[in-house]
């Protein structure tokens, strides 16, 4: 009689497998549970990022703006990225597109419930700068990207869309836009008694730099992992459930993967890193665009774009509809409570949900 479990080896992980072929993770009940203790380890790892990243920011003079979106929002990404690939290497386009997307809404949102336990003033009035702005106009600018690829001409190269470079391409000019209006800006928000801004903290003698970096590097192996986890739980929820990728991707999997987000924004505000809280969300969200790129090389069907359903595109939409209300938010920076942006980017997400699961 043959032993009921044995082990499998993918991508350098083992994962029990039944004896009549079946992994374990083709179990629906198992694949929530698995999706619901990533959750816990993701938030749990947040928390260390944002406090190592923060210091980070202030040692090597990056600024919070560019720390936040660089070093944290790349970072905390990681497990929406390898969900992401997972979905794609997989073959469902749908799943990888929204899992990839769906975090950009989620995030926004996540803003908004920052802003909340912020009651000294309007979040976005507090934090508001240059390169915070800039990013989101680059994310829109890169979504803009996904779109035309999706619904233009179906043009590829050995299989992957002409769009894929051009979305890194994208982004790299965009990182140094936003390096430049730091360095030398030629706007500024004007400063109010609630403006917050990016000082960097004196040495306290706390850890060292290389320590610093160690547990920012150990931070980000065991989110990928756990990204990788998810992603593999999400197909089988998608597979077992008779949900489409789309939906587990946009609604489940791309929430999860976003708690390392939600938990830093919060632990900055609580820290009064208000500038790091603001550009982990927005240049996370930049980041988080290229992982339709890393999808497209994973999808071995095609160029993903042309792959992506209505539901995809769907979110796609969400996304620029949200990210505009920030901008509008930043730029004209209510004083008190949560602003017009905070009020429409919650409305807009909650109706944006129900439509999509009714499509």
């Amino acid at each position: 009689m043959p032993d009921p479990f044995w082990f499998e080896t993918i991508g350098g992980l083992r994962l029990a497998t039944s004896g009549n072929g079946r992994r374990v993770f083709d179990s629906l009940p198992v694949a929530v549970l698995v999706l619901v203790v990533g959750g816990v380890v993701l938030l749990t790892a947040g928390v260390k990022f944002t406090k190592v990243v923060d210091e980070l920011a202030d040692r090597t003079h990056l600024g919070e703006a560019l720390a936040g979106a660089v070093l944290l929002g790349a970072a905390t990404s990681m497990p929406g990225l390898i969900t992401t690939i997972t979905g794609a290497a997989e073959g469902d386009a749908g799943f990888a597109l929204s899992n990839a997307l769906g975090g950009i809404a989620a995030q926004t949102t996540f803003l908004v419930l920052a802003d909340l336990i912020y009651r000294r003033t309007n979040l976005e009035h507090a934090a508001a700068s240059l390169p915070n702005i800039l990013q989101a106009a680059i994310l829109i600018a890169l979504v803009g990207v996904v779109l035309l690829a999706t619904v233009g001409p179906d043009v590829e190269w050995f299989g992957i869309s002409p769009a894929t470079p051009a979305l890194v391409l994208v982004y790299v000019y965009g990182l140094g836009l936003v390096r430049r209006a730091r360095e030398s800006p030629m706007w500024n928000p004007h400063p109010t008694d609630e403006t917050v801004e990016d000082e960097p903290e004196l040495d306290d003698g706390g850890a060292s730099l290389s320590s610093l970096w160690t547990w920012f590097a150990g931070l980000a192996a065991v989110v990928a992992v756990v990204g990788y986890a998810i992603g593999q739980s999400g197909l089988t929820i998608a597979r077992e459930s008779g949900l489409s990728g789309s939906v587990v991707g946009a609604l489940f999997t791309s929430v999860v993967t976003s708690l390392p987000e939600l938990v830093t924004v919060l632990t900055a505000v609580r820290i009064g890193a208000l500038t790091l809280g603001v550009s982990n969300i927005v240049g996370g969200n930049t980041f988080d665009v290229l992982f339709v790129a890393a999808a497209d090389i994973a999808f071995r069907g095609g160029s993903v774009y042309r792959a992506a359903d209505q539901q995809a595109l769907f979110v796609m939409a969400l996304t620029v509809v949200l990210t505009a209300m920030l901008i509008a938010g930043l730029l004209t920076r209510e004083r008190r409570g949560i602003g017009f942006e905070g009020v429409a980017i919650l409305g807009t997400y909650g109706i944006g949900v129900a439509a999509l699961v009714t499509m």
